[in-house]
């Protein structure tokens, strides 16, 4: 491979001769062979759409030649259509806990955009970085990102899997079911009570969710170095923030206080807390389907997921449930990701948080896999399984525990006495309460009804 010079502050660098990128992310390339992991897409088009809004506020703030301007506007755009950008965006995502590099990295890139396209020498830190400091430019652009992926991709997949789930329930609210606490038999329940369940609580994760957008909107630009604005103009965060809405159509504004956007990271950890509880609904959603589906011989078999492929290497005909398995292995990844997002949230000292490329990618990570897997849980999952109705009402009608719609009338003791009759002698209840109680059949059967008993109340 060829290579060439380049220098920087520190001396000269080779570098490969058709790199974009300069000196500073050479060296970083060379600091940090950590992980192989670069920082995520999202964020780099984040931070380049925070690079073409700041260009344009300086723009207007006539701190910026208009030709430079709309040079650094082609570079951002020919970047973001090239579906192999991230080759220009090598760093790894363990480096300086500022993400310097990353900005750098950033600035370099788009130098030499734009110096080819004006022919002549574009710096990358006195024009690319104008009125801008890593330490500003960072937390935005975690902010940005994150607010992006949100409305972009979680937000509309946790939609369709509460849709989804609402729909399906609507298709099944005729079949009831044996419910279960502990694991253990308890009173019947509809399928639509249970998915209901289930989309309410995909909801409510999507309700609290939209709560941050409001924190995640209140940008860090304009704080520069420490949060006291040297070096910018003192409109430039009111402005870069006008610009960057009109390229995202996102209402962006800067942050009321800028110190503590740029010393901490409280809204990322928030927001990874909510992944976390969205991630725990989904989990929970998953269990239920792999156990429904448990079986078919040796399980509860109440419902038969979507065939996907071969179950294993070994075992002709085994089919599983692997869907619900990745969505929960997606699950146990978001928690993962909070806890190393709260440990890097703790790590605001003084003036700047010094984990920051940590929390971006963890964040986007976390956004990215729970949008993916609640697509694949609503489409070839929920919308696709079906019910073993035979099954359900053979669990039903040998459910004991269906002796509890009787203890108004009969009293809890005597109803005890009942169920245990019936667990031993293996008989359904209906039969042993018959023998034990002077209530009739006919009255025995609309007690006992299962569906009946799923909409509560006491029985008149």
């Amino acid at each position: 491979m060829e290579h060439k010079l380049v220098r920087d502050s520190m001396g000269e660098v080779k570098i490969p001769v058709d790199a974009l990128y300069g000196a500073q992310t050479a060296r970083a390339i060379s600091n940090f062979p950590i992980s192989g992991h670069s920082m995520p897409r999202d964020f780099i088009r984040a931070l380049l759409l925070a690079k073409l809004a700041a260009a344009e506020a300086n723009a207007d703030l006539k701190l910026l030649d208009q030709q430079i301007t709309k040079a650094i506007a082609e570079a951002v755009q020919q970047l973001l259509a090239d579906p192999n950008m991230m080759r220009h965006f090598p760093i790894d995502v363990f480096q300086t806990g500022s993400a310097t590099s990353t900005n750098m990295n950033a600035n370099e890139v788009l130098a030499t955009l734009v110096s080819t396209k004006l022919g002549r020498p574009i710096h990358a830190n006195d024009v690319i970085n104008m009125g801008q400091s890593s330490n500003d430019i960072i937390p935005t652009s975690i902010h940005i990102s994150a607010l992006l992926a949100l409305e972009h991709s979680l937000l509309p997949s946790l939609t369709l899997l509460a849709e989804t789930t609402r729909k399906k329930a609507l298709q099944l609210s005729d079949h009831t079911k044996t419910g279960r606490t502990h694991l253990m038999d308890a009173m019947p329940v509809r399928f639509d009570q249970v998915l209901n369940g289930w989309a309410s609580q995909i909801e409510q994760c999507s309700d609290m969710l939209k709560t941050l957008r409001q924190p995640l909107s209140a940008l860090a630009q304009g704080g520069t170095a420490v949060g006291t604005g040297v070096n910018t103009h003192k409109d430039f965060g009111r402005i870069f923030c006008e610009k960057l809405a009109v390229l995202t159509r996102v209402d962006f504004h800067p942050a009321d206080n800028l110190f503590s956007r740029m010393g901490s990271h409280d809204t990322a950890v928030s927001l990874s807390g909510q992944l976390k509880a969205t991630a725990v609904a989904i989990m929970k959603i998953s269990n239920d389907l792999r156990w429904m589906n448990s079986g078919p011989l040796a399980g509860l078999n109440e419902i038969v997921l979507e065939p996907l492929q071969p179950g294993s290497s070994i075992m002709p005909g085994k089919i599983n449930p692997v869907i619900p398995e990745a969505a929960c292995m997606v699950a146990a990844q978001v928690m993962g990701n909070d806890t190393a997002i709260t440990i890097g949230g703790q790590s605001g000292n003084f003036e700047l948080n010094v984990m920051q490329p940590l929390i971006a990618a963890n964040l986007l990570h976390s956004i990215e896999i729970l949008s993916n897997v609640s697509r694949l849980l609503a489409n070839k999952a929920i919308a696709s399984f079906t019910v073993n109705q035979a099954k359900l009402e053979e669990s039903l009608i040998r459910n004991p525990i269906l002796v509890t719609a009787l203890t108004p009338r009969v009293g809890y003791v005597l109803a005890a006495k009942i169920v245990k009759q019936a667990y031993q002698q293996q008989r359904p209840i209906i039969e042993v309460a018959e023998e034990l109680t002077d209530l009739s059949r006919e009255e025995l059967t609309k007690l006992l009804d299962p569906q009946r008993l799923t909409y509560g109340g006491l029985a008149e």
